[in-house]
């Protein structure tokens, strides 16, 4: 199986903002934008793939700015880390200004996603070799934030949680 890099399963997706996708406030709802992370996450993790996938967890969300009715929302997505059969996308949400096309980042999450056969069951995925210094940072943060996941779900013991013990030593 050919490794890949993290921009061949690079996906954008572009969309305004309508009112009956907002709250009282005008602005977008919170679950919309997470839709539309997890559509962008899930064609990340088939073009890395080539597989049916499935969304196995949301493991972190920031909303950290409110995107108002009529905003242009970009959500980028690419996959960070592939394991043997999972692999973990990130995902960043941009909102850009109509005058001056400065975009701004809102929101981000992290997600991941298991390559199924048509039966449902997982199967092996290729390789992901990082190429740039923040692909590489979120690559080598994606076994870290996999072992705490496992520890806390007590699917592994803390001495096998090796990323996370070097933190502390």
């Amino acid at each position: 199986m050919t490794s890949k890099n993290p921009k061949e399963s690079l996906t954008i997706l572009t969309d305004m903002v309508l009112p009956g996708e907002t709250n009282a406030l005008n602005n977008l709802f919170g679950g919309e934008i997470l839709a539309r992370m997890d559509r962008a996450s899930s064609i990340s993790a088939q073009r890395h793939s080539r597989r049916i996938v499935v969304t196995a967890s949301v493991n972190h969300v920031a909303f950290t700015k409110a995107v108002p009715v009529g905003s242009v929302v970009t959500v980028e997505s690419k996959v960070s880390r592939a394991f043997r059969s999972s692999m973990e996308i990130f995902v960043d949400v941009w909102i850009e200004d109509r005058e001056s096309q400065e975009r701004t980042k809102v929101n981000e999450g992290i997600y991941t996603f298991v390559a199924v056969d048509r039966t449902g069951t997982p199967v092996k995925v290729p390789e992901l070799v990082p190429e740039t210094k923040l692909e590489i940072e979120r690559f080598e943060g994606a076994l870290r934030r996999k072992q705490l996941s496992l520890l806390l779900a007590n699917k592994i013991e803390p001495k096998e949680a090796t990323e996370l013990r070097k933190l502390f030593i």
